[in-house]
């Protein structure tokens, strides 16, 4: 979801409004310290989950955000504002790398784990 400012309420109404259908499924949150998560509780109580702050410069503690930042950079070099992207070419970028089959998932694809996710849970 596209975010205006990275104020603490424009991201807290993307996080949960985008995490919400999937609630179930949320565990826990590790975040950065940046000003744009001062609101976390009322993320995780909307959420019922935990949610964490990693340490300073711990980037480890955040493996799959950091990972993803990776390959986002293979479409998108740093400083690149996003708020110039034309959203249908973001949401092609986002499902091709859903779509990306994963050593750390057994080279199954995010895509195909959230499905089985989804379909134990309509069961």
């Amino acid at each position: 979801m596209r975010v205006n400012s990275k104020s603490a309420e424009a991201v807290t109404f993307a996080t949960i409004t985008l995490l919400t259908p999937f609630k179930s499924l949320v565990r826990s949150i590790t975040a950065d310290n940046g000003k744009e998560f001062a609101y976390h509780e009322r993320i995780a109580a909307a959420l019922k989950c935990e949610f964490y702050f990693a340490h300073p410069y711990s980037s480890w503690e955040r493996g799959l955000n950091e990972n993803t930042n990776g390959l986002l950079r293979q479409y998108y070099p740093k400083n690149t504002d996003f708020k110039l992207i034309d959203e249908q070419h973001l949401n092609n970028v986002i499902d091709e790398l859903n779509e990306r089959p994963r050593k750390v998932l057994g080279f199954r694809t995010p895509m195909d784990l959230m499905n089985k996710e989804l379909a134990a849970i309509a069961a």
